[in-house]
């Protein structure tokens, strides 16, 4: 099929469903990228992830992908081992650049035009990031992959995430993760651990609920922007839950 008649198919499907989302955020963890191996890339799962990101486009929906660079190196980890945390956090930003010039190159793959922005300049490899021109390859129908987190150390991309939503003027946040919702506790060490369906901000802040930082939850609830965490182990998973569809959890105002 050809990617205009995807495109057509997916418009009506779109329709059908009155898919409420007109710009969302993705949070896509470096980890999410390596599949079943130990580090790095893990080119299937890199192509299917890059194939549902499309789709998503392709739903009218505009997209926006923060990632991580945890697959490469995590600041806080290289903290412990002993390197400055500033420091540690810089070498975790250009891990950063480094998904995102991959997951470009495989949405483009697909099709769809894409382009990686970067919070830290390197204007030698990718665009550097600004609202007016994350704004702009949105409006063209591109998918916006941001890299370098804030370009600050000692955030997450988690607030990152929340950060670009914000600034973008996203309607929703999409965490995507490696279980299927929030739970009260991690479900893959307690398997008394409770699923919720649906909680507040304040409700997530207060319980401490670690599938986001609290300074993202505290930044999506000062724009009221609901947040939805969902399983991206599972293909056309982002698809899925932007008309609705699979379990996830919703976070709201």
């Amino acid at each position: 099929m050809t990617r205009t008649a995807q495109d057509e198919r997916a418009g009506a499907q779109a329709a059908e469903g009155a898919i409420p989302w007109r710009r969302v955020v993705v949070k896509l963890s470096g980890e999410a990228l390596m599949g079943e191996g130990p580090h790095g890339l893990d080119m299937p799962t890199l192509e299917r992830i890059a194939a549902d990101l499309s789709a998503a486009a392709a739903l009218g929906v505009e997209v926006a992908v923060v990632v991580g660079g945890g697959n490469f190196f995590r600041g806080i980890a290289g903290a412990d081992k002993g390197i400055e945390r500033a420091r540690a956090d810089s070498i975790g930003m250009l891990a950063t650049v480094m998904n995102a010039l991959a997951l470009e190159y495989a949405i483009e793959k697909e099709g769809r035009s894409a382009r990686a922005l970067s919070a830290v300049p390197m204007p030698s490899l990718c665009e550097p990031f600004s609202r007016q021109a994350a704004l702009h390859h949105l409006g063209k129908g591109r998918v916006v992959v941001l890299a370098g987190g804030t370009g600050n150390p000692f955030f997450t991309t988690d607030t990152g995430a929340a950060l670009r939503g914000a600034e973008l003027s996203c309607d929703l946040i999409m965490k995507a993760t490696q279980v299927d919702g929030v739970y009260s506790a991690d479900p893959k060490r307690d398997p008394s651990a409770t699923r919720y369906e649906t909680l507040t901000h304040d409700e997530a802040i207060a319980k401490s609920l670690a599938v986001m930082d609290t300074a993202a939850f505290a930044l999506a609830r000062e724009n009221r922007i609901p947040i939805i965490v969902f399983s991206i182990r599972e293909p056309g998973a982002i698809s899925a839950a932007l008309q609705g569809r699979g379990r996830f959890s919703l976070v709201r105002p």
